[in-house]
C-alpha cells in the first residue's frame, strides 16, 4: 500500500481536527463549575452526577439502549438471512431489483421514512411508543446489516457448499458450520454498525415516538430547545464514549474472528 504524501497527510489533520475539536470541546466544558461554556473555571463532577441522578433520565437511557439491542439482534439475524437469499437468488434481474431495493432504503432521507412510517403506524392503529420506535429501528437497521454481510457472503467460495454437499451435510449443517462461521465478521459489523445507527437515531425516531417514551436523542433535543447546560455536554460525552467503546469493540471482534482459525469455514 503507498504511503500517503505530506500535504495528504496534513489535508487528512485538518479534517479530523475539523470533525473533532467540537466534540472534545463540548466534553471539556461537561467538567467545567462555572455552569457555562464561555469560561472554564474549575473541574467538577457535578453535571455528570446530575445525570446520575436524573431517574427520568435514566430510564430514557434504559429505553435507548433496550430499543438499540433489540433492533440490532433481530434486524441482524434477519439481514443475514436476507443476504443469503439474495445471494443464492438465480435470476439476476431479480437480485439486481432486490438489492437495488435495499440500497434504496439506506439512501433514502430519515425523513421520509419517518413520516412513512408514522403514516403507516396511524393507518394500522398502532400506537406510538416502544413498539412503533423498535419496529421502526429494525426496518432500517435490516439493509445496513444486508450490506455488511454481503461481500463476506459473495467472496466465499461455492466450493465449499459443494463439498459440505458431498459429506452427507443438511442445509441446516451447511448455514450453521459453513456460512455462519464464514461470514462471522460481516454478522458482527451489521450488528455494531445497527447497534451504532439506533443509539445515533433522532429523525426517524422523533416520527414515531409518542407520549411516555422518549429515547437520548429526542431528550437531548428537548433538553437543548430549553437551553443549553452542562448536563447535556455531560450526556453528550457519556454517549460519545460508548459510541466509540462500540467502535473499539467491532474492530476487537473483527479482529479476533480473522484471526480465528475457523473464519474461512467450519469442518462439517
Amino acid at each position: 500500500m503507498a504511503k500517503l504524501s505530506k500535504p495528504a497527510k496534513i489535508y487528512l489533520a485538518l479534517v479530523f481536527a475539523i470533525l473533532y475539536a467540537p466534540i472534545f470541546y463540548l466534553i471539556f466544558y461537561s467538567f467545567n463549575s462555572g455552569g457555562t461554556m464561555s469560561s472554564f473555571e474549575g473541574f467538577t463532577l457535578e453535571h455528570y452526577g446530575a445525570v446520575f441522578n436524573d431517574t427520568r433520565l435514566l430510564i430514557i437511557l434504559m429505553n435507548t439502549v433496550i430499543v438499540a439491542l433489540l433492533s440490532s439482534l433481530i434486524s441482524t439475524a434477519i439481514g443475514v438471512l436476507g443476504a443469503i437469499g439474495i445471494v443464492f437468488l438465480r435470476n439476476r434481474k431479480t437480485r439486481n431489483a432486490v438489492l437495488s431495493l435495499n440500497t434504496i432504503l439506506i439512501v433514502s432521507p430519515d425523513v421520509i421514512i419517518g413520516a412513512s412510517f408514522l403514516i403507516l403506524f396511524t393507518m394500522i392503529g398502532v400506537q406510538l411508543g416502544f413498539a412503533s420506535v423498535l419496529i421502526s429501528h429494525i426496518a432500517f437497521s435490516i439493509p445496513i446489516v444486508v450490506i455488511m454481510v454481503l461481500p463476506k457472503l459473495q467472496e466465499m467460495s461455492s466450493s465449499l457448499i459443494d463439498a459440505a454437499t458431498d459429506l452427507g451435510a443438511s442445509k441446516r449443517d451447511i448455514l450453521t458450520r459453513v456460512i455462519i462461521p464464514y461470514i462471522k465478521p460481516g454478522i458482527f459489523a451489521g450488528f455494531f454498525l445497527a447497534l451504532t445507527y439506533s443509539l445515533d437515531d433522532f429523525a426517524v425516531t422523533f416520527f414515531v415516538t409518542g407520549n411516555g417514551f422518549s429515547t437520548l436523542s429526542i431528550e437531548i433535543y428537548s433538553m437543548a430547545r430549553a437551553g443549553i447546560t452542562l448536563t447535556i455536554n455531560a450526556l453528550s460525552a457519556l454517549i460519545f464514549v460508548v459510541t466509540l467503546g462500540l467502535v473499539l469493540g467491532y474492530y476487537f471482534f473483527t479482529q479476533r474472528a480473522g484471526q480465528s482459525p475457523g473464519t474461512g469455514g467450519a469442518k462439517v
